[in-house]
């Protein structure tokens, strides 16, 4: 399975510019409000050392990591529920997502536009939720504080945000890995692994899959026709130094139906 995040935010916020760094497409990132009209999308590999030490070991040809697919948003404005701003347009992008990225501005450049004219990010936010409620959106959001480095007022800010939340500076690249984590955590999601010579790759499912419904992930038939699976911690596996020292050292575990996959377990899927 894979995540699809939209990146929202009212015009000028950063929402393209950190759409850019996470992706490294040249979407517009103007400042001018809507820019962005319609949605940019790009597919994100998740950073994962677990998934390079298992490549690695296994020698693999292929080394496939798990993806975020981020869908870059136009800026949403106050009334966009009843039509603003090309709002029901942008509300449609927004619907199509699994969860919410709203970045938030708490910078202050006054060669950067602001839509209302001042800086007051939690009203910004007001304004956001406002609009996405009245949409009948209610998706999990993170809240992205795009910090640039120059912002002082965060800590006024971040016990008053309505969820969780990360500092990023897009123009800098900080924060972007724990962003795309935190996008993971906001699904409830866990990362499981298959590894092998032809292989190794990163498997996406929900906290709390049994081993069928995981399988899933990789093919049907993992589901549908699932007898067993061989399942060890990924760095048991890297300290055996192989699939055929685990089972030397009894370390691989057969599984059946019922077992809830763990985040980090590498497994074999026997049908």
């Amino acid at each position: 399975m894979s995540l699809k995040v939209g990146i929202v935010g009212l015009p000028n916020v950063g929402k393209s510019t950190l759409f850019n760094a996470l992706t490294k497409l040249s979407v517009p990132a103007e400042n001018y409000p809507f820019c962005t009209i319609d949605p940019s999308v790009g597919i994100v590999p998740v950073p994962d050392e677990r998934l390079e030490k298992l490549s690695a070991m296994s020698k693999s040809k292929k080394t496939i990591p798990a993806v975020v697919e981020f869908v870059d948003i136009a800026g949403l404005v106050k009334g966009a529920s009843e039509g603003a701003g090309l709002g029901n347009k942008f509300l449609s992008h927004i619907r199509e997502v699994d969860a919410i990225i709203e970045v938030v501005r708490i910078f202050e450049d006054k060669s950067i536009t602001h839509v209302h004219e001042k800086l007051d990010p939690l009203f910004d936010i007001e304004v956001i939720n406002f609009e996405l409620k009245q949409a009948g959106i209610e998706k999990p959001i993170l809240y992205v504080l795009n910090t640039s480095e120059a912002a002082e007022n965060r800590t006024d800010i971040v016990g008053k945000l309505p969820g969780p939340y990360i500092e990023v500076d897009p123009i800098f690249g900080k924060g972007l890995d724990k962003l795309i984590q935190a996008g993971y955590d906001l699904l409830n999601l866990i990362t499981f692994f298959t590894t092998g010579e032809k292989e190794s790759r990163a498997w996406t499912c929900k906290r709390d899959s049994t081993a069928p419904v995981a399988g899933r992930s990789i093919h049907s038939d993992f589901h549908d026709k699932f007898i067993r699976a061989e399942v060890i911690r990924w760095d048991k596996l890297l300290e055996a130094g192989s699939y055929a020292k685990a089972r030397e050292h009894g370390w691989l575990r057969t599984e059946g139906k019922e077992y809830i996959v763990q985040n980090g377990d590498v497994i074999e899927f026997l049908i």
